[in-house]
């Protein structure tokens, strides 16, 4: 009796080919679902470094939104009381109608949720507003 000769296949020849092919198909995968999970709002940024608006530029709508979520707008009789979102929506949409060109700027407090300050901005557009701008401060030195 012969003894068959057993190769041992070692360890630097494994068969990567699954592997790839596995890797091929997420890497489809992410490819089609990335996109789909992105939203967002159309801010128009500037091309620009950002520097202060002057004086002499019509006065901008103020739109703020507290810790809470809720929401502030700088017009009416009331500036420093909550207002629903359709009350908003409508002062903001008679504002621009009268005043055309009018700039909307979100004030959003530090602790309050992304998502608030991103439903303010919707708001604002679906009252008209051409583009919205954010309101920050100056980094200390």
């Amino acid at each position: 009796m012969a003894k068959e000769k057993i190769r041992k296949r070692p360890m630097s020849e494994i068969n990567v080919v699954p592997y790839i092919d596995v890797m091929l198909v997420l890497l489809v995968i992410f490819m089609i679902t990335a996109p789909l999970l992105t939203q967002g709002v159309k801010v128009d940024l500037p091309q620009a470094s950002a520097k202060p608006m002057s004086s002499q530029e019509q006065k901008p709508l103020i739109l703020s939104v507290d810790v809470q979520g809720q929401l502030y707008l700088d017009v009416g009789d009331l500036p420093n009381e909550p207002i629903d979102p359709e009350t908003l929506v409508a002062r903001i949409h008679a504002v621009l109608i009268n005043k055309k060109g009018t700039q909307v700027l979100v004030r959003g407090d530090e602790g309050v949720a992304y998502g608030k300050v991103m439903d303010a901005m919707v708001l604002a557009q679906k009252a008209g507003a051409a583009s919205v701008g954010l309101i920050t401060r100056n980094p200390e030195p």
